[in-house]
């Protein structure tokens, strides 16, 4: 069943499991929808403002959800598989997708919610993403990150990081671990997605901090020297993890001027046609 736009809220059926959603701006047949993906121990109230902020900026509606076992949507199936990415990308999201409803679609992902919308356009052939906006997207394993990784599970033992968490997450201890143990596992080491890019056939904006603690440069490069398609990176200086906690003023306009010469060549292509 689809969504109702103008109820503002509420919960869909994807990949089996009820999802808690929400949208900010309005909804028009003429532009694209932004989908908002979250990170790995993110939800829908964890975007903050930010999702409001996209919506002002661009004037595109923006459409965001929680994966299952995240924020107030239903449990997730623990241990989570090693490939669980891509599971969310072929097996979740078109579900999500479909019960939106739009004609055409830019995926914004952070994180692993990055990675998702990266093998979504990589490995599900769909032609109503028109566009791909990646902050800090994973393509491989690399040591740093998972030391960080590892000093995370330090921090949800012997802090008040899980009471933190309880304040956005269901259950926040299936929420952690669902993400931690997956990256921790000695098999997680070799994974690698990184041929998804070799498919893409949209532009793509790849934003990132300078002092991003779970990936390298190494992850932009692989993307910009993968893809057939156009490809805009922005990095940003005196940026973590987070580039729209960070840097919002900068993510903003970025995402602004990608956005904006995307629509622009749409309705160029629509007039030509």
């Amino acid at each position: 069943m689809g969504i109702n736009w103008s109820e503002g809220s509420g919960k869909l059926s994807a990949g089996g499991k009820e999802l808690e959603w929400a949208c900010f701006g309005t909804q028009s047949p003429d532009l694209p929808v932004v989908v908002m993906l979250h990170e790995g121990l993110g939800c829908l109230a964890l975007w903050r403002d930010f999702p409001q902020s996209v919506a002002e900026s661009t004037g595109l509606p923006v459409f965001v959800y929680s994966r299952a076992g995240h924020g107030r949507s239903e449990a997730g199936e623990l241990p989570r598989p090693l490939d669980y990415m891509t599971r969310e990308a072929v097996d979740v999201l078109p579900d999500v997708l479909d019960a939106i409803g739009s004609q055409s679609y830019i995926l914004l992902g952070h994180s692993d919610g990055a990675t998702i919308a990266a093998e979504y356009a990589g490995r599900i052939e769909d032609f109503r993403i028109r566009g791909l906006i990646l902050m800090a997207p994973h393509f491989f394993t690399e040591p740093m990150g998972l030391a960080e990784i590892a000093d995370s599970k330090t921090t949800f033992e012997n802090s008040d990081l899980r009471d933190r968490m309880a304040k956005y997450h269901l259950d926040a201890g299936a929420t952690f671990h669902g993400w931690n143990d997956a990256w921790l596992d000695p098999g997680f080491v070799e994974w690698n997605v990184g041929e998804v890019i070799d498919y893409w056939r949209i532009p793509c904006l790849v934003i990132q901090g300078n002092q991003d603690q779970y990936g390298t440069k190494a992850q932009v490069t692989e993307v910009e020297t993968r893809s057939y398609a156009p490809v805009e990176v922005a990095m940003i200086d005196d940026c973590r993890h987070s580039p729209h906690l960070d840097q919002p003023g900068i993510t903003l306009a970025v995402i602004h001027d990608f956005t904006a010469r995307l629509v622009r060549i749409e309705a160029e292509i629509v007039e030509v046609a």
